[in-house]
């Protein structure tokens, strides 16, 4: 019989654990995750209408509410009116709300904000109201830039996020 080193046997030992225990919980976790069909949807979902258009039309540059499994995704809202930060963060939280609640989600299933700022000198003003959003007990991780170029459509805030349903 071959001699074994203490080591080796650890080793052999963990890797007959995680055969027996942990790869079974894993494998259950991940075909659980995958047993529906998992396809890009577009929300509203589109039409009869929609893909057979009577005039040749461009094609559009990206979807405002993609679903993939159970994730969500938002594209960046922004506020195109007059106002504050402030107004133009309210409204901001507001759209994406409705949208959330739309693709089957809501803010508190939100997972990751990306906030645009026009300009970083408004993080206080915009935090003053992000903070009261209803993010659930668990905020989302959050990445806040000002873009260098401003924001399209003159928006003070643009915010886009990835939740679950």
């Amino acid at each position: 019989m071959e001699k074994q080193s203490r080591r080796g046997l650890l080793k052999n030992a963990a890797a007959a654990a995680v055969a027996v225990t942990g790869g079974a919980a894993i494998t259950q976790t991940a075909s659980a995750q995958v047993s529906g069909k998992l396809e890009k949807r577009s929300i509203p979902p589109k039409t009869q209408a929609d893909k057979v258009p009577t005039t040749p039309a461009k094609k559009p540059l990206f979807s405002s509410i993609i679903t993939y499994g159970n994730m969500v995704f938002l594209a960046g809202i922004g506020a195109h009116f007059k106002g504050t930060v402030e107004e133009h963060t309210k409204h901001v939280l507001d759209e994406l709300e409705k949208n959330l609640i739309k693709a089957g989600s809501s803010m508190e299933k939100v997972l990751k904000v990306n906030v645009y700022l026009n300009d970083l000198k408004d993080y206080t003003a915009m935090n003053s109201v992000y903070a009261n959003a209803n993010w659930g007990d668990t905020p989302p991780v959050r990445t806040t830039i000002a873009a260098a170029g401003g924001i399209p459509g003159d928006s003070l805030v643009e915010i886009d996020c990835i939740a679950y349903m």
